[in-house]
């Protein structure tokens, strides 16, 4: 019995793409940003995280790439720690697709898709913008699953929507096939419609791409549409893990604390500050 739970937790440590243990966040104006936070994401989920501003979402993506280091606990990606000494090879396999969209707005669509690649490329060939052809013809068949149009390539992308420029953030972002696609509230700046639209397109990019995906989100409607998973957090700490399904309106009003319950009921879920 012993040995087939330990090769069961074998198995599923082997298909864990991202493992959080005990993350201690702490920045040194003394904000605590994130207080023991533990999580196992495995390759392939749609992982929603959600929260109030300030909560520690966007701190917990940063430290999947290494932008921000825990001040406690590690951080694991497909198997390798994240440190110092590992980034240059993290980096290429975890995308970013930001709220701002973080594009070069003086820029083609073509180019912007193509900044995709830089992780990879000498500095050299970097800055003189020397792209290899196979990488110009996938920047164009990414850029038409992202439902843009072949007159769009050259076009500058201060000159397009905000719903467009964001269709040019995640074809950017899978230039590189990555293992992770982080996504950093993604459709705060975009109206409900265009929003939609983007979560779609994101999950069958991930899908057809075979990605894991860690997503911050506000908006509780999306999450359960979309997401595999949401983990709620408040206060840097993780009070709700658990399916879509069973996030229901106590849980929301729990986690945003003063906001109206949503409307239809769903079963209550135990929130895990609850089952402690």
């Amino acid at each position: 019995m012993n040995r087939a739970r330990a090769a069961e937790s074998a198995e599923s440590a082997e298909s864990d793409m991202l493992v959080f243990k005990a993350i201690g966040k702490r920045y040194a104006d003394g904000t605590q940003a994130l207080s023991d936070v533990s999580l196992r994401v495995p390759a392939g989920q749609f992982c929603v995280l959600l929260g109030a501003s300030g909560a520690g979402k966007s701190t917990l993506l940063r430290l999947v790439n290494g932008l921000d280091i825990a001040t406690q606990g590690t951080v694991d990606v497909d198997g390798v720690r994240v440190q110092g000494s590992s980034l240059a090879r993290i980096r290429p396999r975890v995308a970013m697709i930001h709220q701002q969209f973080n594009l070069v707005t003086r820029a083609s669509v073509e180019r912007n898709v193509l900044n995709g690649l830089l992780p990879t490329l000498p500095l050299w060939r970097a800055l003189a913008a020397l792209f290899p052809l196979p990488a110009r013809r996938r920047a164009c068949e990414l850029i038409a699953a992202v439902g843009l149009g072949e007159e769009h390539l050259r076009r500058r992308v201060a000159e397009l929507s905000g719903g467009q420029q964001q269709r040019v953030g995640i074809a950017r972002a899978f230039m590189l096939d990555p293992a992770v696609v982080l996504a950093d509230e993604p459709v705060a700046s975009l109206d409900p419609r265009t929003s939609r639209e983007i979560m779609t397109l994101l999950r069958s990019q991930s899908r057809q791409h075979a990605a894991t995906v860690l997503c911050s989100l506000h908006q509780i409607d999306l999450a359960r549409e979309f997401a595999d998973r949401i983990v709620a957090l408040r206060d840097g700490q993780v009070v709700f893990d658990g399916t879509p399904a069973a996030f229901d309106d106590a849980s929301a009003v729990a986690i945003y604390a003063g906001s109206a319950p949503l409307q239809g009921p769903r079963p209550r879920p135990r929130l895990i500050a609850e089952a402690a």
